[in-house]
Order: structure tokens, then C-alpha cells, then sequence
């Protein structure tokens, strides 16, 4: 039997098989830091390094070069001086996506590798659980294209989820 450890709200899933897991740290801050950030911005605010990495649970130095990528894929801006930090300019919260997230952290390996690691699993030569994997992979990417991070930001507002434990 396979441990699948399995959260689904509002579609944002993880899966964990035996240690393979579908999305990497930095990306699952990267999620998080982002939704914290519309929330701040849809707010008006701009939030510090500090107070995402608190947010989120995350360590400073981390957070930090998340941070930098989402800025450095225009998802985020990031502000300098005294009354700087990092925020989301409001025409631009609604168009988010997590794919944008995923894309800019981990890459899109995630709709390409093989469910088993294999790295020459392909259509003509397919591993045990290819075909099923793939239609999971097609099912996450359609997921993850569809859902909007001012989505979950209303959805920690109403109380109905959250970032950290």
C-alpha cells in the first residue's frame, strides 16, 4: 500500500509517495509567500522579508531567494528604501495563477517526468504507471492553471484555510 498524504483546499494538492514529492520547498513557500502577498496588497500594504518569512514559517535567508525569483518573474515587485517591500500591483493580483508559481520556481518537469523517475519513460516506451500518471499530470496542470491566488487569499480571510500550522 502507498502512503499518499493528500490536501485538497481549493485545489491546491500535494502528494507525497514514499518521499517523492510533487512540488519542492522552495515552491510550497514560494505558494505561500505569493498568497500572503495578495492578501497585503489587496490591502494596500506593502510587507516586509521579515514579515513574509514569519507568515509562512520559512527561514529569512530562504524566503529571501524565493523572493527574488517570483520578483525576477514579475510575479511580485519588490520596493527599496524605507517605505519599500514587497507587493502586488492590483491590476495585476487577479491574473495569478499557481502555474505561474510553479513555472517560476520549479520549472515545468512537473507536467514532464515520469510518475517512477524514470528518465527515458515516454509514450512508446511507457513505465508501469505511465498512462495513469500522465492523465494525473494533466489533471494537476489544468488545476493549477485554473486556480487563482486571490482565490485562496479570500479563502484565508474567511478562515477557511491557512499558511502555516
Amino acid at each position: 500500500m502507498v502512503d499518499k498524504d493528500i490536501h485538497y483546499s481549493k485545489c491546491l494538492i500535494i502528494f507525497d509517495f514514499k518521499s517523492k514529492v510533487m512540488f519542492s520547498k522552495a515552491c510550497e513557500y514560494g505558494i505561500k509567500a505569493t498568497v500572503y502577498i495578495v492578501d497585503r496588497s489587496l490591502r494596500s500594504q506593502k510587507v516586509s522579508l521579515k514579515e513574509v518569512a514569519k507568515a509562512i514559517d520559512s527561514p529569512e535567508a530562504y524566503t529571501s531567494k524565493i523572493l527574488q525569483q517570483l520578483t525576477r518573474n514579475n510575479i511580485i515587485q519588490s520596493e527599496k528604501g524605507p517605505t519599500g517591500g514587497f507587493l502586488i500591483d492590483k491590476t495585476k493580483i487577479g491574473l495569478i495563477n499557481l502555474s505561474m508559481i510553479v513555472s517560476a520556481i520549479d520549472g515545468d518537469a512537473i507536467y514532464k517526468e515520469c510518475g517512477l523517475g524514470f528518465h527515458q519513460c515516454n509514450e512508446t516506451k511507457p513505465c508501469v504507471i505511465h498512462h495513469q500518471y500522465k492523465s494525473i499530470r494533466n489533471d494537476l496542470k489544468t488545476m493549477l492553471e485554473n486556480t487563482l491566488l486571490v482565490d485562496l487569499s479570500k479563502d484565508i480571510d474567511k478562515g477557511l484555510s491557512f499558511l502555516k500550522r
